[in-house]
C-alpha cells in the first residue's frame, strides 16, 4: 500500500517539502496560463461577458449574462445591455456563451501543500474542507489564502485527527506530547485534543467511528469509538463552535456517530437502511467519497496494492448502493473526493460527481452536492456555493452544459476564486473552437 497515511500524520521529508514549496512559488510567480491571479488583487474590476449562468437551485440557465466582480464579490449578474460597457481599466474576459457555475466545494480532502492547492484549484475547487493532515498545515494554508498569498482554494481546517493513536501528530503541538504511546480514549483526553485543535484555529473536528479501508491490516467495519466517546467529542466541539465530521464505514459506527450528533458522516459504506433513515430524520449529511473506493480497485492513483484491490471490489458496489439509497431516503449528500491532490492522484471532484449521477442523482443534484448543498453543510452558504450578487466571487467556467452531462465539469476553462482570476484556459479553447467548431 503506497499511499501516504492521512491518519498517522506522516510527514514529507524536509528536502521534499522545500523542493515542492520552491516549485509552487515559481509557478505562482510565473504569470502563465493557469496562474493568472488578476482582477481583485490589483483593484481592477473583472467583467465576465456573454456567459450562460447556471442556477444550481432552480436548474435554470440564463444566457447573455455579464458578471461584474469587484473587491472579491459578485457585484452584478445581468444581461449585457443592463450592465453597459466595462469602465476603462477593467479586466474583461469574453466567455463566448460558455457555462458559468459556482466554484466547486470539495468537502473531504487531505490537501497539505502548495502544489496540492494548485491542483485542486485548477480542477475547479474554490473551497475545500481539509479533514486530516499533519502539523496544522491546513491552518497555515488557510491563512495564506486569506492573506492573499495564494489564490485559493479557501480552506476549512480540521487540524489534528482525533483518533486513538495520534502517532506522529503528537509533534504538532507540545500539549499533545503526553499521548505518545498512549491511546486517546478517555473522555477528558478526547476533549483535550479537541480543545487543542480549537486553540490552534481549526474550523472543524474530524474523528473516527471505525477503522480504515486504505490499510490492508484493518477492517473498515470495525468500530473504534463508542457512542459515549463520540458524544464527548461532539460536546467539546460544540463548546468551541465547531461541528464534527466522523469517518465511518461500518453500520454500528455510523449509527453511533449519528446518535452522538455528528454533522457529517464520511464514507458510510456499509450503512443500513435504518441508519440512513435516521440520518435523514436528523439532517445528518453523508459525504460518500465513492470515487476513492473505485480507486482502491485500480493500480496506481492514491492507493495501490493487491489486498486493497480485492477489498475495493467488494466495497465498491456497497458504497454505490449506499449513495443510491441515501438519495432515495432523503439523506443530504455532499461531494468529497478524499484525495490529497498529490502527484500520484488521478481523482478530481468531477469524478465524484459522475459517481453520484451513476448512483441515481440527477446532474443538477450532483452539481448542487458540490456547490450549494456542500456550502450549507459547512455553514458557509451565506458566503459561497451559489452565483448571487453580494456573495464571494467563486466561480468556474466550462465549455458545455453540465446539466446535460455532468462529465463536462471535468474540463474547467476558467476559475475565479475570491474574485481573483486564478485559471484561464480560454485561449486554448478558442483555438479548438476555431479549428473544429463546438
Amino acid at each position: 500500500m503506497t499511499r501516504r497515511s492521512h491518519d498517522d500524520g506522516s510527514h514529507l521529508s524536509r528536502a521534499s517539502m522545500v523542493a515542492r514549496a520552491l516549485a509552487a512559488a515559481v509557478l505562482l510567480m510565473s504569470g502563465s496560463v493557469g496562474a493568472q491571479e488578476t482582477g481583485a488583487e490589483d483593484g481592477r474590476p473583472l467583467y465576465l461577458t456573454d456567459g450562460r449562468v447556471v442556477d444550481v437551485e432552480d436548474g435554470q440557465v440564463r444566457s447573455g449574462r455579464t458578471l461584474v466582480v469587484r473587491d472579491g464579490r459578485i457585484r452584478r449578474i445581468a444581461p449585457a445591455e443592463e450592465v453597459g460597457r466595462p469602465p476603462d481599466g477593467a479586466r474583461t474576459v469574453d466567455l463566448d456563451g460558455r457555462y458559468v457555475l459556482p466554484g466547486l466545494v470539495d468537502a473531504h480532502t487531505h490537501l497539505a501543500d502548495l502544489e496540492a492547492a494548485r491542483r485542486a484549484l485548477e480542477s475547479g475547487v474554490t473551497t475545500a474542507r481539509v479533514v486530516g493532515v499533519a502539523g496544522y498545515r491546513d491552518v497555515a494554508l488557510r491563512r495564506m489564502v486569506r492573506d492573499g498569498v495564494l489564490p485559493g482554494p479557501d480552506l476549512l481546517a480540521a487540524g489534528v485527527f482525533v483518533t486513538p493513536d495520534l502517532g506522529e501528530t503528537v509533534l504538532a503541538d507540545p500539549r499533545l506530547g503526553r499521548y505518545h504511546g498512549r491511546d486517546v480514549r478517555r473522555e477528558e483526553d478526547l476533549r483535550r485534543v479537541v480543545s487543542v485543535n480549537a486553540d490552534r484555529g481549526a474550523d472543524w473536528i474530524k474523528t473516527r467511528a471505525t477503522k480504515r479501508a486504505g490499510l490492508p491490516e484493518q477492517d473498515p467495519r470495525q468500530q473504534v469509538y463508542t457512542e459515549s466517546q463520540l458524544r464527548a467529542i461532539v460536546a467539546e466541539g460544540r463548546e468551541h463552535g465547531m461541528s464534527v465530521a466522523v469517518h465511518a464505514h461500518g453500520d454500528a459506527g455510523i449509527r453511533a456517530a449519528v446518535r452522538a450528533g455528528a454533522r457529517s458522516i464520511e464514507h458510510g459504506t456499509y450503512a443500513s437502511d435504518s441508519t440512513l433513515s435516521m440520518m435523514a430524520d436528523r439532517g445528518t449529511y453523508l459525504v460518500p467519497t465513492v470515487a476513492v473506493v473505485e480507486d482502491l480497485t485500480l493500480p496506481g492513483g492514491d492507493y495501490s496494492g493487491a489486498h486493497l484491490q480485492t477489498r475495493g471490489r467488494h466495497m465498491l458496489p456497497r458504497i454505490r448502493r449506499t449513495a443510491a439509497r441515501a438519495r432515495e431516503l432523503g439523506v443530504p449528500l455532499v461531494v468529497g473526493v478524499d484525495t490529497g491532490y498529490g502527484p500520484e492522484s488521478v481523482l478530481r471532484i468531477g469524478h465524484e460527481m459522475e459517481e453520484l449521477v451513476g448512483a441515481g442523482l440527477t446532474e443538477l443534484e450532483a452539481l448542487r452536492a458540490a456547490t450549494s448543498r456542500a456550502a450549507e453543510m459547512l455553514g458557509i452558504d451565506d458566503r459561497t456555493g451559489r452565483l448571487e450578487e453580494g456573495l464571494e466571487a467563486d466561480l468556474v467556467v466550462v465549455d458545455r452544459n453540465p446539466l446535460e452531462d455532468i462529465r463536462y465539469v471535468q474540463d474547467v476553462l476558467v476559475v475565479v476564486s475570491d474574485g481573483r482570476l486564478a485559471v484561464d484556459r480560454l485561449p486554448f479553447a478558442r483555438e479548438e473552437t476555431a479549428e473544429t467548431g463546438r
